[in-house]
C-alpha cells in the first residue's frame, strides 16, 4: 500500500554533512508520522528521528540531537534527514518508516524504505 524509497546515502568523512531524503509513494492517506531510524551492523534498529506530517512535533535520539534535522515536505509526501558533522558512530543503514503513532519503537511503524548506507569516515 506504501513504498517508501530513501536516497542521499554515501561516503563522508567525519565532521562532513549529508541530507537523506525519502519518499512516500501508494495509499499514504493513512499515514500522521514519519521515522527515520538507523542499524549498524551486529546491532539493533535504533531510534533517529521522525516528524508529524503537520510539523506539529519532532523528536531526536539523544545522540543525534543539535547534529541532525528532520523536516518534511508534506505536499510532496517526503521527509528529509540533514545530517551534519558526522562521526563515524553514525555510520549505518538509514531507514524511513510511515505510520500514525509517534513513537520511537520501530514496531510502530507498519511501512520502511530499503535503506540506504550511511559511512562516516575518520
Amino acid at each position: 500500500q506504501v513504498q517508501l524509497v530513501e536516497s542521499g546515502g554515501g561516503l563522508v568523512q567525519a565532521g562532513g554533512s549529508l541530507r537523506l531524503s525519502c519518499g512516500a509513494s501508494g495509499r499514504t492517506f493513512g499515514i500522521s508520522v514519519m521515522g527515520w531510524f538507523r542499524q549498524a551492523p551486529g546491532k539493533e534498529r535504533e531510534f533517529v528521528a521522525a516528524t508529524t506530517w503537520s510539523g506539529g512535533r519532532t523528536s531526536y535520539a539523544d545522540s543525534v540531537k543539535g547534529r541532525f534535522t528532520i523536516s518534511r515536505d508534506s505536499a510532496n509526501n517526503t521527509v528529509y534527514l540533514q545530517m551534519s558533522s558526522l562521526k563515524p558512530e553514525d555510520t549505518a543503514v538509514y531507514y524511513c518508516a510511515s505510520g500514525q503513532i509517534f513513537a520511537v519503537r520501530p514496531g510502530t511503524y507498519a511501512y520502511w524504505g530499503q535503506g540506504t548506507q550511511v559511512t562516516v569516515s575518520s
